[in-house]
């Protein structure tokens, strides 16, 4: 059955301005094979219809939720994929990452109110962050994929309130470490800083061996979405993270 305005077709300029992605990015998916147009003119036009429009808004939905193109085009070329079912998905995790926000929100606001009283830093500067939203994302970049499959098994059972427990920890964890930033990243200090977050990773999600532990650390270091997480805590926590992360790898290696 045909869908509604199914038969409509759009030059790639009108899908741009549309879905407000650039001609350049619609040419680069059609070149991937992620989303090639339903049709293309005599004149050598791309035309895109319905499906194609339906198809782009999905590869937005699971950019914006962190999964990188190879893996969008695989689960979009899966042959069970239900879009309904995608879209109920989709506006659940949004609704997590609303509320997240909305504690991200008010940390910002106790930790301006701290500074403007001349207070330390505390642990309700640090509501709302959720580092294991970027491990997992570092482990799916980085190629670990069997830490992955373990972190799923394993974190299934937690409970909403053995979730809040893991979040405050890993709060606590980074609060150790920007307290430790002033000293080398391979003063004991830091390195028993750095080897409970190690250990939180180990204990809580998967077995993280020092060559996954070196990757993560590259990640931090290196990727732009890594790296604004970490510099919205401390101006420079990132590098020091892998810094002290590389240290320790090698001292568990060795």
């Amino acid at each position: 059955m045909l869908l509604p305005g199914a038969s409509m077709s759009h030059t790639v300029k009108a899908v741009s301005k549309i879905a407000g992605v650039s001609v350049r990015t619609l040419h680069h998916y059609d070149q991937i094979g992620l989303l090639k147009p339903a049709a293309v003119s005599a004149a050598g036009y791309r035309l895109y219809d319905e499906r194609d429009l339906q198809k782009l808004q999905q590869v937005l939905f699971f950019k914006e939720l962190g999964f990188d193109l190879k893996e969008i085009k695989r689960i979009l070329s899966d042959p069970d994929f239900d879009r309904q079912r995608a879209l109920v998905q989709h506006r659940k995790l949004l609704l997590e990452r609303q509320g997240r926000l909305r504690r991200l929100i008010k940390s910002v606001d106790n930790t301006l109110k701290a500074i403007q009283r001349g207070k330390p830093m505390n642990a309700t500067m640090f509501e709302g962050f959720d580092p294991t939203q970027y491990e997992e994302e570092a482990r799916r970049r980085w190629g670990h994929t069997d830490a992955w499959k373990e972190s799923q098994r394993r974190g299934k059972p937690y409970t909403k309130e053995e979730w809040a427990a893991i979040q405050t920890e890993g709060g606590e964890i980074l609060k150790r470490l920007v307290a430790v930033m002033d000293r080398s990243p391979s003063d004991p200090q830091s390195q028993e800083a750095i080897a409970a977050h190690h250990r939180q990773i180990n204990e809580r999600f998967y077995t993280c061996t020092p060559e996954i532990y070196r990757g993560l650390a590259g990640a931090y270091a290196n990727d732009p979405g890594f790296n604004a997480f970490y510099e919205k805590i401390k101006p420079g926590l990132a590098r020091f993270m892998h810094d002290c992360m590389t240290i320790y790898a090698d001292s568990i290696e060795s």
